[in-house]
């Protein structure tokens, strides 16, 4: 529920919080969306506590024990090529893992949503400067970018987040800038602004409470693109460096050991695929939740 002055009535909030309360029981409908929320939940827990947690030091290398099987007594996940222990290094490698594919996509969400507001309740020559400038970004394939970013930039965790961050800001702020259009013409943002209420009240009270809900929504289904991205920017040496345990850069590491011990190799890679398929479907369990189109 919106008003048609600058202020804001008491009963926004119940309608807000209802709202709310809805999504999350359609949301708790969904059995598949609940089982990837809870696999997300105890992933970001393990890596959080992953230090205090691991069964044994992930950078302790043997080289009389490298490369054990699966249900070794000692290492219950096997070792990798230096004899570390690989259940230690999944648990501790999901903190950067998940540090490098979450925090470009929450950077980008309010950069490129601060963009695409601006320019679509502004409009005029403003939106036709900043779309050209997302377009210029969006004329490049997302790996392409994200390679050619890291690699101008160099290794490194921050450089990581910096190149994959500009690889998301064009794909969110044109998904702002089209709802914010849609919606800046609407008889209770004329309203809004016929009482006169001040640009920036109007977009807080009116534009955000109707454009953000579509702009999570599809930041949320970039999640598993970051993740993959991320792992794949350190796979090819562009992300984190060794011997900073991380999923792209074990699967990495482990490429040698492929055709020797073939499922150790592949646990950095199941892990990638969980948790990015956990995301997709969260995303579209939140999509039909919150009744957001394509």
């Amino acid at each position: 529920m919106t008003t048609t002055s600058g202020t804001s009535d008491p009963s926004e909030h119940i309608v807000v919080s209802g709202y709310g309360r809805n999504v999350i029981r359609k949301l708790s409908r969904n059995p598949l969306a609940m089982i990837a929320a809870f696999i997300l939940i105890a992933i970001v827990l393990i890596a959080v506590l992953s230090p205090w947690i691991t069964p044994m030091d992930p950078y302790r290398t043997s080289m009389l024990r490298r490369l054990r099987p699966i249900g070794d007594p000692v290492f219950w996940l096997g070792s990798d090529e230096l004899g570390r222990d690989m259940l230690s290094r999944l648990m501790l490698g999901g903190r950067l893992s998940l540090l490098i594919g979450l925090t470009p996509v929450i950077s980008a969400f309010v950069i490129g949503s601060t963009i695409g507001i601006v320019a679509g309740y502004v409009g005029g020559w403003l939106n036709t400067i900043l779309m050209r400038m997302i377009d210029i970004l969006f004329a490049f394939p997302s790996v392409l970018l994200a390679v050619a970013l890291s690699g101008a930039l160099g290794p490194g965790i921050f450089n990581t987040i910096v190149a994959l961050t500009f690889v998301f800001i064009p794909q969110i702020a044109r998904v702002a800038e089209s709802v914010t259009a849609q919606i800046r013409n609407r008889d209770y943002v004329d309203a809004a602004r016929l009482s006169g209420a001040s640009s920036l009240t109007i977009v807080r009270v009116q534009i955000l409470r109707n454009v953000l809900g579509p702009i999570f929504v599809y930041t949320t289904s970039l999640l598993s693109v970051s993740m993959i991205l991320a792992a794949g920017l350190s796979f090819l040496g562009l992300g984190v460096r060794p011997p900073e345990p991380e999923w792209g850069l074990m699967l990495s590491t482990l490429r040698s050991s492929l055709y020797v011990n073939p499922f150790v190799a592949a646990l950095p890679g199941l892990a990638i695929f969980i948790v990015s398929l956990s995301f997709n479907i969260l995303s579209d369990g939140l999509r039909s939740a919150m009744e957001v189109k394509e």
